[in-house]
This record gives C-alpha cells, structure tokens and sequence, in this order.
C-alpha cells in the first residue's frame, strides 16, 4: 500500500488506539526520565524530514534548557532513525513509540510540550490528545486541512486552556520582518490592497507531486500544505483577518500528457523502477542520497511509502496552478498567486498604499526535502526592497540578513520557543491558534472555490475564531498628507 498511513490502520483504529495502552520502542522511559536534568520536556510525534529541526535544536543549541523525552511515529524505521541521531548528538536516546501508543508515550514520560510534525491531515488528531491529556502543543504549519478538524483544535483549545503554537517561521526571516518593519512605520501610509505572487521551480515544486502531498485526503493540495504560509504572511503583514475569498485552480503540468510532450512514452509508477529514468528530467535517485536513502528507501518494508513517486501519475488530484482574491475585514484585497513549475523559485509582493508603495522581491535556492540544501534559503543578493512614494523617486532599501534556512527565521523562531527568557517582540511574531486557523481557512475557501466557482466567507466555514494579537498599524481614518503637485512639461503629453 503506497501511503503514508501504515497498512491495515485507518484513522478511525489510529483514534480508537490512541485510548489503548500498547508497547514502546526502545529503553525504559521511567530509566530514561531519571536520568535527565529538570529541563522543559518535550516529546516529537512525527519523525519524518521535518522534525529533524527541532531534535537538533532540542539535543544541541538548546540543551541546557529543553530535553527530548520521546519520539513517535507510525514507521519504527524512522523511529529509530532519529533516536541514533539522539546518540550521534550525543543526548540521552529518547525511547520511542509507536502512532497508536501516543497517549501510554505521554503518561509515562509526562512531556510539558508535543510537537507534531506528522502528516498534515492527522494533525489536529495529536492536537487535541496532546491537549486533552495536559500538554500544551508546538505545530508545523499547516495547523490543519479541513474546516472540520479546525473547528475540533479551536474547540478543544478553548475548553482545556492549553497553549498552542503554530510556527510560522517566515515571520522570523529578517527580509519578511523588515517589510513589517515598513508597513509598521506608515511610510507608505494605510495598505489598500496586495499583489502577491509566489513560485516553486520544477525541483522544489516538483517535489510536492512525487509525495504524500499530491493526493488530497492527505494534504488538500498545495493551498493548504504550502499556502498556509503565504496566507500567514500576508494576514501578519496588514494585521488583518481574511472574510471572503475567491478563487480558480488547475492542474496542467504535472499530467501523463505532459509526459508524453517531454518525449516520454508513459507515467510510470516511481522513479526507483523508472524503466525511462535515463531520459526524465524530474527522475529523483533515492539510493545515491544518503539521508533520503536512509529515511525513506530503507524504511519502505515498514508502511510502503515511495519517496519518489512519478511527478505525471495520474491518479495525481491536487493543482499545480492556482488564483486567489482575498477580502480583509480591514478594507485590503489581495491578488495571490502560486505556480508549481515555474523558472525560479521564490515571490514578488506588492503593497499600495495611501502614501506610496511597497516592493519586495526574494529569489530563494533550489532546496529538496529530506536531504543537506537549505529550506527557503536566500539565493546571493536574492532580496530586493524599495519603497516609491506616490510622487518622488524611489527608495532601494539594504536587505535585513541572516543566516540558515527560512532566510535565517528558523533561528529567531527556535531562540523564542526554546529559550527561557526570549526578549520581546514588537512585531508579535509568536502565532496561536486563531492565526493558524486564519491562514488555513484561506486555503480551505480557496479549495471550495475551484470546486463551486464561488466566493465563500470565512465565517461559514467556522465558529468562535478571533482576531489575533497583530502589531499596531497605522490608522486608516487619520489625515494624510496631500502629495506634491505632479510636474508636467510644457508642449507635450
């Protein structure tokens, strides 16, 4: 079976075993829980790529503040995998667990904090057990992927009290910051509207398609898994909540009949059989990587999960193409856009504004998941900034830096979450659960719409979402100040 939910255990036996005691991998926990310092505790459920982030930080920059105390996932192969990364980072080794024992891995190791970093339509179902079980809850976006499972974690977060956090690193990315910054200090005076554009290159893009994420019922396709993070961005940037939303979607270039236009004869099932890989220019070598060789080639016995499935298979149901209009409850409209397959990597937004306007313009570099590039990593003077008032030249800004991946946000965003006395953020870049739920619901109108054709709004979609604490932005019923008179030339147009 080709998915990444083990065979034989569907989501209904997953929720049913989550209330059943089962067996642990690996050393005693109650050895383990003795054997650490009185540190915050934190347990990761998920073992995949992205949980490799916070395991280092956890075991490394961060030690002497927070410890692992355990691990979970439905492929014990990968469980494994990242408990010897525990012992190469020379940290106690967590024991680990399988998916179905995750509530007997929080009784007996008693984690203040969960993090999930699993596949994203199971998310809110660790959400809500970690909550409901006393903990409070770290979780890569997308916080969710239906309206449904939404309305579960913002229900569950009001009657527990517990806290939960999405991590949105792209706020923490210097660059995107800086826009902020700008948008914060009124030079170009109230937003009126926002023209955002982002493009994936036909190896990150590409990506998405060979992966759990090219079928819905486990991602509901990129204006979730990947959009998320955009829609944050820019709720976060006009300090706004998004009402309705309309929106057109497509899939036209990861299709058999691409396939056969690039001069191949047919899709096949994955690159590793590929009997065409010498002529594919999409062909991914899971074996002549190390880390996707161990992570993933060497775990397949486990739950029969292909890495490197073909990019035009046509059981392929997500979009590759996708438009969007946004309404804020603010005023501002947005024009987003996200294209799969496109010549480089990376986005261009624009802010209108009463005073003028903002351009900001980040070329990232080629990254693919699971192996050693940087993921959203700037290219070499990749940002560009300028700031054009409504009449005057315009202002070319020097880019705010910083190094690593998410163009350095990954750092700022692991000091504040690890870190027991971070300092404070006037920019208000810690996000909860509303702001995870805000940027989720654009992408699960988004999906409505390419079905229906119609505007939807987002308060059909849920109850009880509030506004989250955004940074102050300037008033848009103040005066403003009348713009110079527009020099013309005498005797022509």
């Amino acid at each position: 079976m080709n998915s990444p939910i083990r065979a034989g255990v569907d989501r209904r036996t997953f929720v049913k075993a989550l209330s059943t005691a089962g067996l642990a991998l690996g050393t005693a926990p109650a050895a383990f829980a003795q054997a650490v310092a009185p540190r915050r505790r934190f347990a990761i459920v998920g073992t995949g790529s992205r949980h490799k982030m916070y395991q280092m930080a956890i075991e490394t920059t961060y030690k002497e503040h927070a410890q692992l105390v355990a691990l979970c996932d439905l492929n014990p192969g990968r469980v494994e995998v990242a408990r010897k990364l525990s012992a190469k980072n020379g940290a106690p080794v967590p024991p680990g667990y399988a998916h179905t024992d995750f509530l007997k891995m929080i009784a007996e190791t008693k984690p203040d904090f969960v993090i999930v970093t699993t596949v994203d339509s199971t998310h809110d179902d660790y959400i809500v057990a970690a909550m409901e079980a006393g903990c409070d809850v770290i979780s890569e976006k997308p916080l969710t992927n239906t309206a449904e499972k939404c309305q579960r974690i913002l229900d569950t977060t009001r009657r527990t009290g517990r806290h939960l956090r999405v991590t949105f690193n792209y706020r923490y990315s210097p660059p995107r910051t800086q826009v902020k910054d700008i948008l914060m200090s009124g030079e170009i005076g109230d937003v009126l509207s926002v023209d955002f554009h982002w493009m994936l290159n036909t190896t990150h893009g590409a990506d998405y398609f060979r992966r759990w994420h090219a079928h819905k019922k486990f991602s509901q396709g990129l204006m979730l898994h990947k959009a998320s993070h955009h829609f944050d961005l820019a709720n976060w940037w006009v300090g706004a909540m998004p009402e309705t939303v309309w929106a057109v979607g497509k899939r036209e270039f990861y299709t058999p009949a691409m396939a056969k236009r690039f001069g191949l004869e047919s899709h096949h099932e994955r690159c590793h059989t590929c009997p065409e890989s010498a002529k594919c220019g999409f062909y991914m070598d899971l074996a002549a990587s190390p880390e996707l060789k161990e992570m993933y080639l060497d775990q397949e016995h486990h739950d029969g999960y292909f890495r490197d499935r073909c990019v035009f298979r046509p059981e392929i149901d997500i979009e590759d193409t996708m438009n969007v209009m946004v309404r804020y409850d603010n005023g501002v409209t947005m024009a987003y856009s996200l294209n799969a397959f496109n010549a480089w990597e990376g986005y261009t937004v624009v802010f209108n504004g009463t005073k003028g306007r903002l351009e900001h313009t980040i070329v990232e570099s080629t990254y693919v998941n699971g192996t050693n590039t940087v993921q959203g990593g700037i290219a070499e003077n990749g940002v560009t900034t300028r700031v054009i008032p409504l009449r005057g030249p315009p202002r070319k800004l020097e880019a705010w830096t910083g190094a690593g991946s998410h163009g350095g946000g990954d750092k700022v965003m692991l000091d504040e979450i690890f870190l027991p006395d971070a300092p404070a953020d006037k920019y208000l870049r810690a996000s909860n659960q509303y702001a995870g739920a805000a940027s989720i619901l654009i992408g699960v109108a988004a999906n409505k719409g390419f079905a229906t054709g119609q505007p939807v709004k987002i308060a059909d979609l849920v109850t009880g979402l509030e506004k989250p604490a955004y940074a102050p932005m300037p008033s848009r019923t103040g005066p403003v100040p009348m713009p110079e008179r527009a020099r013309t030339r005498r005797g022509g147009a």
